[in-house]
Parts: structure tokens; C-alpha cells; sequence
């Protein structure tokens, strides 16, 4: 098991720092799949970039968690991926 692995589950024992991840689960499934489809797709970080028209540095943040990307960059990357954005609720 990683360390990051050990780490987390120690944090999450704290009520506390579990309620804030558990709260910020929607913005890492985001980012996951973004990082999914593009490995997905073949390609790396600066020619998904380039496909959206997006700095490299900025698809870096997203994919790392350090952003919080509008619906239309969102839209932007799916475009990039050749796919559509999808949203649904459930």
C-alpha cells in the first residue's frame, strides 16, 4: 500500500477532514475521468491542451485537482477528446 494510501485512511478516521473529502468527491470523479479519457484517447497533457486550446500548465492544474473548471471548459476538453460533455444528475 502506498503511503499516500496510509495516509489517507489514517485521515479519514477524522470526522472532520472525512466530511470535507466525502464533500469533494463529485470534483475528483471529474477529474479522474478527464484524466481517463485522455489516456484513453492516446494522447498527453500538452496535446489534449493544444486540442482545446487550453495552456498546458492550466489542463495540468484541472487534472491535479487544482482547479475548478466551468461547464464550457469542461465542454472545451470533451471537444478536445472528440466526445461530448455530459451532465446528468443522479
Amino acid at each position: 500500500m502506498s503511503d499516500f494510501r496510509k495516509h489517507l485512511e489514517k485521515s479519514l478516521k477524522d470526522p472532520e477532514f472525512k466530511q470535507e473529502w466525502d464533500a469533494q468527491a463529485a470534483e475528483r470523479e471529474v477529474m479522474r475521468q478527464i484524466v481517463v479519457a485522455r489516456k484513453d484517447a492516446g494522447m498527453t497533457q500538452a496535446e489534449l491542451a493544444e486540442a482545446c486550446g487550453m495552456k498546458p500548465a492550466n489542463l495540468c492544474r484541472l487534472e491535479n485537482g487544482n482547479g475548478n473548471p466551468s461547464v464550457a471548459t469542461l465542454s472545451k476538453i470533451a471537444q478536445g477528446l472528440g466526445r461530448r460533455l455530459e451532465i446528468s444528475f443522479v
